[in-house]
This record gives C-alpha cells, structure tokens and sequence, in this order.
C-alpha cells in the first residue's frame, strides 16, 4: 500500500528526561523511526537526536498514533526497557473514539493477529495461524453515533487495538486501513496512547507517565 508520506510539523513535547530514559509525547501524523527511502527519513527518533544524541528506541507507535513513548538514553536503559515490554511488564492504556455504540461497557477482545500478506501493513485475525492477541476495553462515554473507550493492550501486536476494534463491528474514527465510509473521514487517526507505566532502568522504581488527549 503506498501513500505520500507528509510528517506533520507538529513537535514532540518532552514529558520526562534523566541520564537513563526520555519520555516524549508523540504528535499524530510522524512516523516513530524512519521508513524505506529518503522521502520517510523525517521521523520521531531523528527530530529527538538533535537533543538527544544517544537516543535508542525501546518501541513504536503507529505513524497515525499520538501520546506517550519511552526511549533509552544508554544501551543499558534500552535492554532494560527492550525487557520489560517484551515480558508485558510496562502497564499502557489508550483512548480511542470509535464508530457507533459499543455494548457492553466492558469486555476484552481475544483474536489471533497475523499480518495480511497481500495488502501489507494491514493485519488480520487468523485463528489458525495468528498470535495470540488480547485487548481490554472499557466504555469513558458513548452515543449512537461513537463511543469514546479507554483501551489497555495485554499484547503487543501490530495494529493489535485497530483490528480488534474493527473486528467489533466500530472501527477506530479516523483509521486509513481498517475504517470506510464516514467512519474514516476524519483528519486522523482517534487513537492516542495516554499512559505507560515501567520501571526505571537505573533505580527499579515504577514511573508512570501520562500525556493529555487531544480528541
């Protein structure tokens, strides 16, 4: 699938810096590191390096996703970090604004994700041969026309919280892959990752940060 990749000029915001981590909040519309050719070189981790030479990247959110990254500062605090989201210990929730009414007020979606080879990046559940993907949703507010959810990933699949809700029957507002119609006519993608929570690389302290939704 090609687009014209157009990075917003919207800058990161700085939430929290020691010798260790940087915590930035991501602006929607900027990819996390860069793509495949020069055209996508502009990205998060470039615009962050200028300030922070020694900036490492720990994860990623989609280009279209705002909100809370964490990144290490040293190889230590990256493998430390790199650990903690690969053993699901990091705590994240997300807000998104989805199409239509959502019932119950709570649930949590269990469907294998696998990538949907043809139409890259796209992903698609496969029970055969997906990995096991789980996401918790609870209702903030809803009307018949969208439902606002906050949204806590028990896995880390890509996509894994645009897929699982499209697979609801309320795909995320604004979603360019898994949204049609008027349900994707917005100007983005209303996905935001407002918290994390992880322990410090250096002091084993839990942190937890939060950038404000801008939805």
């Amino acid at each position: 699938m090609s687009f014209v990749y157009q990075p917003t000029e919207a800058q990161p915001r700085v939430i929290h810096a020691d010798h260790e981590v940087l915590v930035v909040d991501k602006p929607a519309g900027l990819l996390s590191v860069p793509g495949r050719g020069e055209d996508r070189a502009d990205c998060l981790i470039e615009r962050l390096r200028g300030a922070f030479p020694t900036v490492l990247l720990v994860h990623r959110l989609d280009m279209d996703t705002s909100g809370v990254m964490v990144f290490g500062l040293t190889p230590h605090a990256q493998r430390h970090l790199s650990k903690q989201f690969e053993e699901r210990r990091t705590k994240k929730t997300y807000v998104a604004r989805l199409w239509g009414r959502l019932e119950p007020k709570s649930g949590t979606v269990d469907l294998p994700l696998i990538v949907d080879w043809p139409n890259r990046p796209r992903q698609k559940v496969d029970h055969a041969e997906g990995r096991p993907a789980q996401t918790d949703w609870r209702v903030m507010k809803a009307s018949d026309a969208e439902t606002r959810v906050r949204l806590t990933p028990l896995t880390g699949r890509s996509h894994q919280l645009r897929v699982h809700m499209a697979a609801l029957g309320h795909p995320i507002l604004g979603d360019p892959l898994y949204a049609t119609g008027a349900a994707a006519d917005f100007p983005r993608l209303m996905l935001h990752a407002e918290s994390l929570r992880f322990k410090h690389p250096e002091s084993g302290v839990m942190l937890g940060f939060n950038a404000p939704v801008p939805f």
